[in-house]
């Protein structure tokens, strides 16, 4: 069986017994079934994974006894920074989980002219912790051991006029394909619109902040699905995938 991958947000040190919260403890518990010895290994973001051991179950609960440090998690020959317009439920789920596997670094929940989803106040807190969720699970399954930035969702108006200047704006009607492009330096900021894809004026407002718009190929791809798809193609020709 597979060694379960565990988040903790807190400093995790050799040696430390702590009890684990209480959604991660019953899915060891409950789910998977672990008893007293079993192996598996911790991480809270920092670039290391920790080896641990259940030590103990109590009635609710799973305590845990770190018992080493892995290597740090090699840092990206490229961060990648996905903008990406709010989409509908599980659309933007699939989008956030995918992005992580394949490896950006920073993404940016944007609401645009032609969003589906409003969110204000506590709805929007409650999805935000819900992506934030959805990034910590593809981190465990995927055995990424930094996690990535999670900014806070804003309108792109706010996000172009606050300094996010120059990047790639996935765009089907766009002269210039993507590999057609010069590796960048160190970096790349990928701006895709929601479900029907930026308005004329938002592309222009984004041109205006130096955003190159580029096309994967000849087919319109479907929200969820162009990012993972010009991710790919990133990491294939100047990022991980080259390793």
């Amino acid at each position: 069986m597979q060694i379960p991958r565990i988040f903790v947000d807190r400093p995790l040190m050799v040696g430390d017994s702590l009890t684990l919260p209480d959604g991660p403890a019953r899915h060891l518990i409950q789910v998977l079934r672990l008893v007293e010895g079993a192996p598996l290994v911790l991480f809270n973001g920092d670039g290391r994974d920790y080896p641990a051991r259940l030590s103990d179950r109590p009635r609710a609960g799973a305590v845990v006894m770190i018992e080493g440090a892995g290597e740090p998690e090699p840092e990206s020959r490229l961060a990648i920074h996905l903008a990406l317009g709010v989409s509908k439920g599980e659309r933007m789920d699939y989008a956030l989980q995918k992005a992580v596997e394949l490896g950006v670094d920073q993404l940016t929940p944007l609401f645009t002219e032609r969003s589906q989803v409003r969110l204000d106040g506590p709805r929007l807190e409650r999805r935000l912790e819900h992506w934030r969720g959805i990034l910590i699970g593809a981190c465990e399954q995927s055995g990424r051991r930094r996690l990535p930035v999670l900014d806070p969702a804003v309108n792109l108006s706010q996000w172009l006029a606050t300094g996010s200047t120059g990047g790639l704006l996935l765009d089907p009607l766009a002269p210039l394909a993507l590999t057609a492009l010069p590796a960048p330096e160190t970096g790349v900021t990928l701006l895709i619109g929601p479900e029907g894809g930026l308005s004329p004026r938002e592309r222009d407002e984004a041109a205006r902040q130096g955003f190159q718009g580029v096309r994967l190929g000849p087919r319109i791809l479907r929200t969820e699905t162009a990012p993972l798809a010009a991710i790919a193609v990133i990491q294939a020709l100047w990022g991980d995938f080259r390793d």
